[in-house]
Formats: structure tokens, sequence, C-alpha cells
């Protein structure tokens, strides 16, 4: 009998129904239901829960007894799933109750066609690489990123200056907002508004990428993986912020930090009905010009 771990942030009246289907599906299978903690509370005070079910709070709980995990959400939800399911191979699909997304791209219509896919085993793991990313002094230890990571300023107007060095060989001084270091699940996210190049997935590269450069000839680099990356802030603030998936740490000026790939992949089932060209496209509205 497989385990499967649901996850979701926010739990609305009109969204509480993708739940149950999801609830309903699997319990049809003779599967059993491991909610996360605050989910299962987040249901019970907008709704009812009529399915035995177990609970996790943290990623240890999914490390050896779990055989899926779904997210559902948006792509932030996903992001948030990938912490919990860290370097224990648990594979994971992303339900989307929203708009279309990169990483949750199974839409609401398509939960009992997925979940009929997943018994009969059709899908393959598409596996998605991660930042590790080390802060010398940290206390916190090292941090692990799916989508990028980002040094901004903080409590100043002024720009700053982000050093950067690849391979331990001097890259540049960035005069800019900031900074973005991306993989090619994030390409599509804060890297590609900042102007940065769209990847495939299992494209083994790190994108560097600048946040409105004062020098306009400075353009985003795409550099191998298996090379690692050094950054440290200068500028007018003390500190700075570094957000790792959208979660925001303190940094101080001078303080380096390391980002090499992680040693282990994410998991990430694959229908043959969902292919990233086709996300992409829609996502972006290309074809929507009838000139095209």
């Amino acid at each position: 009998m497989m385990r499967v771990a649901i996850y979701g942030r926010k739990v609305s009246k009109p969204n509480l129904q993708c739940f149950y289907d999801v609830f309903e599906q699997i319990h049809s299978f003779g599967w059993s239901l491991v909610l996360e903690e605050d989910l299962a509370d987040s249901i019970l005070q907008k709704g009812t829960l009529n399915y035995n079910y177990t609970t996790f709070n943290s990623h240890v709980d999914l490390k050896n007894n779990v055989g899926l995990v779904i997210s559902i959400g948006g792509d932030g939800t996903f992001l948030k799933s990938v912490s919990y399911i860290k370097d224990s191979g648990v594979p994971i699909m992303g339900i989307n109750t929203g708009r279309l997304g990169f990483l949750a791209n199974v839409s609401k219509d398509q939960i009992v066609e997925a979940l009929n896919e997943i018994k009969h085993k059709n899908y393959i793991f598409q596996k998605r690489s991660l930042l590790r990313v080390e802060v010398e002094d940290s206390k916190d230890g090292d941090y692990l990123a799916m989508n990028e990571l980002a040094i901004h300023k903080k409590d100043t107007a002024s720009m700053v200056a982000v050093n950067a060095s690849l391979d331990d060989n001097f890259l540049n001084s960035y005069w800019s907002d900031g900074l973005i270091v991306s993989t090619p699940t994030g390409s599509t996210a804060y890297n590609l508004s900042c102007g940065g190049p769209i990847i495939t997935p299992g494209c083994q590269v790190h994108i560097i990428t600048p946040i409105a450069p004062h020098n306009l000839n400075v353009r985003p680099v795409v550099v191998p993986d298996h090379m690692p990356i050094k950054l440290s802030v200068e500028g007018r603030g003390r500190s700075y912020l570094m957000s790792i998936d959208g979660k925001s740490v303190s940094i101080k000026q001078g303080q380096e930090i390391k980002i090499t790939k992680a040693d282990f992949m994410i998991n990430v089932i694959k229908f043959e009905n969902n292919n990233f060209l086709d996300t992409i496209r829609n996502k972006m509205l290309w074809g929507s010009d009838k000139r095209n």
C-alpha cells in the first residue's frame, strides 16, 4: 500500500474541492494519506476530513515511508514541498489550483487522469538540480534552492557591488540592485523577469543574472553547474538580503557565499502529455499573435 504525502499552503473555499478530489482518488486506490500538519488543520477549519490520515511536519517524516508527494497550489507551494523532500528521492507531482504553473503543471480537471497514470506507472522522472548555498560563518548550515539565490540591497536606495568569481577565477563586480544565481528550473522565474534566458530542464548549467545593472553592457552569463560560484557584497549598507527560493536571510558586507550544485536531484513526475515546451508556449502566450 502506497503512502501519499500531501502539501498545500492556501486552503480556500473555492479550492477545497480540489483537495477532496485528490483524497477521494487516493482513498479509492487503497493508498493511505499523509497530510502536512498545518494543511490538515486548515482543511478542518474550512470543512471536514472524512478519511483516515496521519501527519508530517519535517523532511525526516518523509524519508522512509512515503512513496509520493503531491503539492497542491502554485509553483511557490511546489518549492516549499521540495524542502520536505530534500535528499529522500521521493517523487513529486504538482497540481495547480490557479493559473498555469511551470512546476505545478497538472490542472484541477486532470487530477483523476494524472493519479491513474501514476497508479499504472505511466510516467517518467524528470530530474531537477538544486543549488547548495554555504554562507561564511553561518550557524544555520547550508541552504538549498530549486529555483534561485538572489542577493538584494536591504535598507538603502544605493546600488550594491556584488563581487563574483567562477571556479576561483574572478568574473565581475556587478554594480546593480542585486544578483541572481539560477538553476535551469529557476530560469523561468526571477531570472526571466530580469532578462535572463529560458533554459530547458536537464541542462547542466547555472545562470548568473544581474538585477538592474548600472553598466548596460553587463549581461546574464550561463556557466557549467560543476563550477563553484563565490559571491560577496559591498555597498553603503552593512547588511543585505539573500533570498533563497523566496526565503530571506540577512548577510553582512564582505561575507562570502559559496554556491555549488547539490549532490542529489529532485524526481519530478512527468507525463507523456505534459511537455515543458507546451507549458512555455501557453504561459508566455507564444503564437497568440495572429501574425505568427
